[in-house]
């Protein structure tokens, strides 16, 4: 029997045990609203979206930008909130170079159901850095990804890279 040890999932889970799937959207407003940002692994904050650690991550580093807005769809977003997210997906391909020097990313957008969205009624960008290595015999013969370091240790990396470029742009 595969055992796969993953103990930030727990409060995770419990904190949307038995809510509705309409409940389930809002975890992001739920963030947004929260000002513990380390808890919450939000790594910055703009004026139409913000950025935040998946706790479930595709790769190390796996982030979420997510407009504070809820809306299900990317035509739904005001000009300024699609400025403003594609901006951050630089931001964050910068930051996340500076603190893990990824080989490469994965940028997109599952939206709706059909193309896999968890959470279809909130809209999110997903970056996740890439390494030539990230792909090793696990995945092909455990069927399982291993993140090789605790959430709150990357969280803290991307957030003095975030927070590093902010004073150097700081007049």
């Amino acid at each position: 029997m595969d055992h796969l040890w993953s103990p930030w999932r727990t409060a995770h889970v419990a904190s949307w045990a038995g809510k509705s799937a309409a409940d389930k959207g809002s975890v992001f407003e739920a963030i947004a609203a929260s000002l513990d940002d380390e808890t919450n692994l939000v790594v910055w904050r703009g004026e139409t979206c913000f950025v935040v650690l998946n706790l479930f991550p595709y790769n190390n580093g796996h982030c979420l930008i997510v407009p504070f807005r809820r809306v299900p769809d990317y035509t739904d977003l005001e000009p300024a909130e699609q400025a403003e997210l594609a901006s951050t997906i630089d931001r964050v391909m910068r930051w996340t170079r500076h603190a893990l020097a990824p080989d490469g990313f994965n940028v997109g957008i599952n939206q709706g159901e059909a193309a896999g969205a968890g959470i279809p009624d909130h809209l999110h960008v997903h970056v996740v850095p890439r390494w030539a290595s990230d792909t090793n015999f696990m995945p092909v013969t455990a069927g399982a990804r291993v993140i090789p370091e605790a959430l709150q240790s990357t969280w803290a990396k991307i957030r003095a890279a975030a927070v590093s470029e902010a004073e150097q742009d700081t007049p």
